[in-house]
């Protein structure tokens, strides 16, 4: 799945930055100053504690970019769900400076990841006896939006749009500036031509009826109340498909998705996400 998800330059752009970051000007000299030259070892990640494994082949980048003889093997898939207790998902074998130099790159990626993975599949568990789709937002970390995107993926929700320039979405400070619903509508479809999707945000059922005359192909429901978005499911009858957004989290996603709304969108999943522990561990003997 990541090799088609991802643009490849991208990825190993995005790693070779991560790696310049934490190498600086003279590398790794606690590992240059105690490791000799030529040294050879096994490392293994290990899931500490249970959750959704994801950023296998951006750690496996993490190592190949520092020395691209390093042989990496992974041992269950992005999107797998393992138990913890140490379980073992790749092991890197060959220089051990290389190891361990691009060690805490390699693991700060799947560490972040595999985080909102795990988080992202509480969320779909949740809502698996509805028709609502989870879905992520715009509030990714800078610099590493396409990973936590792909991440969110793992964990089995699906993407938001990944920037501007991808989608329109009116918020209520377009629709203020604008004039209001009907005239943001109108201006954003003959901007961007059918192609392009064009979603409107709505704080009110009086705003909501606006949208439906108007038309669009997705309303996003800002943090109104469940009644609220039962009677917005009605009044849409499949016109216009409706995204439930604002303050969305694990305690309240279950109703929200039982109100009949198509999409639930959550921040939540990428900006507040916990980090999986996940270790390497070099093996001995």
């Amino acid at each position: 799945m990541a090799m088609s998800f991802f643009n490849p330059i991208y990825l190993e752009n995005a790693v070779r930055a991560a790696l310049d970051e934490d190498l600086g000007r003279a590398g790794d000299i606690t590992t240059l100053a105690t490791i000799p030259a030529g040294t050879q070892a096994t490392a293994v990640f290990a899931v500490r504690k249970p959750g959704v494994v994801c950023g296998l082949p951006i750690a496996e980048a993490s190592f190949r970019l520092i020395d691209p003889s390093i042989r990496f093997e992974t041992l269950v898939e992005d999107g797998a769900s393992v138990p913890g207790n140490r379980t073992p998902v790749a092991r890197v074998s060959g220089d051990a400076r290389a190891i361990l130099t691009a060690e805490r790159t390699a693991l700060n990626y799947m560490s972040r990841m595999s985080g909102i993975s795990t988080l992202t599949a509480k969320y779909v568990a949740l809502v698996a006896h509805t028709n609502a789709n989870i879905c992520c937002t715009r509030k990714t970390t800078p610099g590493l939006r396409a990973f936590e995107k792909y991440a969110v993926r793992c964990g089995g929700a699906m993407n938001h749009r990944f920037g501007l320039d991808d989608a329109v979405l009116i918020k209520d400070n377009h629709i203020a500036v604008c004039g209001g619903i009907r005239e943001a509508l109108r201006a954003a479809k003959a901007f961007v031509g059918h192609l392009v999707k064009v979603e409107i945000e709505v704080d009110t059922l009086e705003q909501l009826q606006e949208v439906l005359d108007e038309g669009a192909d997705f309303c996003l429901l800002d943090n109104m109340s469940t009644d609220m978005m039962r009677e917005a499911v009605k009044m849409s009858a499949g016109r216009v498909k409706l995204e439930a957004s604002g303050g969305i989290n694990i305690e309240t996603v279950k109703a929200i998705a039982e109100t009949g709304v198509d999409l639930i969108s959550s921040g939540a999943l990428t900006h507040s996400a916990p980090i999986l522990d996940l270790g390497l561990d070099i093996e001995i003997g």
